[in-house]
């Protein structure tokens, strides 16, 4: 019996949100290390406005076999009710049964489709800094499942007015470039993403035979030094965010030493941050400006002790990137090629991903003396314009890798 389907609303066919749903369980089953098996439990997050490509997601899931458990996210209204009208002990309630369900599953899907970008704004960030302090054990506990390959773990977007608007676009428009920014444009999607996958695992290859010590980032508003530390991999296109073309790594944190200046605009908790300089002494925040956002960004410096060094020094390359412009999500522009490719760091914690070797032997003491870095917030600046990566091998010799958008193999 053929279950009925709903009519599709909204700017994509449906054959764009099966290929959707591919994608995103193709990043699971990479980000796991391996493929999702028959009976395996997958939870979608999901916020409303991206109920299509549920359905699909869902539908997918049924004909492989696995048992998918769909679950709302808050809206904008619930979320202001819980950070400005709660108790201390509504702030910090946790759902019961929250952690099981997670236990228990093999893979997550978490769908973006945010209808209101500000509502946040009036909300002190500390209020929302001790709500996820209240998340940490069941953050710690999906970070092990994770890097233990226990749980495949994948994000996506899709598109709404309110991001649309922010991003200075039509709606339409916006959802034509998130459509090519995913590869949906193309016959089979997944086997772009394969194709794009091995090339960029060849780049982590290179650099990681090279005993790079330290990156030297120069550009006309940029000047910096990142350690890369001891015990590193270089990462790109794992799965766990589509689209995902970025190349990073998790640099020893106690070293960072210069100026990063962050030219992308950055909306995070309804506050709109932009042309961001950070200096650095120590591997630490030292001086911090901003042209928009300046006391939110102070503020958000003071979340945890973590939070003024830094967890990730990522590079894209403009030729596997295909988002051009400014679209108003981390998830987007952390990838973003445009003319000049892009450099960015993120304040707050290090994803332990990075760390070469087995999972299981890197207690909080080990990251500690590695320089990975602990803090309740990541947050990613984005610097898009020309610049020079010079990386300083263990011989003492400098080599060119990148410049003005491109790896230089």
């Amino acid at each position: 019996m053929t279950a009925t389907r709903r009519p599709v609303i909204g700017p994509y066919s449906r054959t764009d949100l099966e290929n959707y749903a591919e994608v995103l369980l193709w990043g699971v089953g990479q980000s796991r290390g391996r493929e999702l098996q028959k009976g395996d439990v997958v939870v979608i997050r999901y916020d409303h406005q991206a109920i299509a490509l549920v359905e699909s997601l869902y539908s997918l899931c049924m004909d492989r076999h696995f048992r998918p458990v769909p679950v709302a996210k808050p809206t904008p209204i619930m979320e202001v009710e819980r950070y400005l009208n709660s108790s201390f002990a509504q702030l910090t309630f946790q759902q019961p049964g929250r952690m099981e369900l997670f236990q228990a599953a093999a893979g997550c899907v978490n769908l973006l489709a945010p209808e209101d970008l500000v509502h946040l704004q009036t909300v002190d960030p500390h209020i929302i800094a001790e709500a996820n302090r209240a998340e940490q054990p069941l953050r710690r506990m999906l970070g092990r499942r994770r890097q233990s390959g226990a749980l495949g773990w994948t994000m996506g977007l899709y598109p709404t007015e309110a991001l649309a608007q922010a991003s200075g676009m039509s709606f339409d428009e916006y959802a034509k470039k998130l459509h090519r920014a995913c590869w949906l444009n193309m016959p089979d999607p997944v086997r772009e993403w394969r194709r794009m996958q091995r090339e960029l695992h060849e780049l982590c290859s290179w650099l990681g035979t090279m005993n790079i010590r330290s990156f030297k980032v120069e550009g006309e508003h940029l000047d910096l030094r990142v350690p890369v530390g001891s015990n590193r991999r270089f990462r790109a296109l794992t799965g766990s965010n589509i689209p995902g073309s970025e190349l990073y790594v998790s640099p020893d944190c106690r070293g960072v030493e210069g100026v990063f200046y962050a030219n992308q605009p950055s909306l995070r908790n309804g506050h709109l941050v932009h042309n961001v300089t950070l200096e650095f002494f120590d591997g630490v925040t030292t001086r911090v400006d901003a042209d928009r956002g300046l006391v939110f960004l102070q503020r958000q410096l003071y979340t945890d002790a973590g939070a003024r060094r830094v967890g990730e020094f990522s590079l894209t390359d403009r030729r596997y990137s295909r988002v051009d412009s400014f679209m108003a999500h981390t998830l987007l522009d952390e990838n973003v090629g445009g003319e000049y490719g892009n450099c960015h760091i993120a304040l707050g914690g290090s994803l332990v991903e990075c760390f070469d070797g087995p999972p299981e032997v890197l207690t909080p003491e080990l990251e500690a003396s590695l320089g990975f870095n602990v803090s309740d917030i990541h947050w990613d600046m984005v610097n898009t314009e020309p610049k020079r990566v010079t990386a300083m091998l263990a011989d003492g010799k400098p080599r060119l890798v990148y410049e003005n958008g491109e790896f230089k193999v």
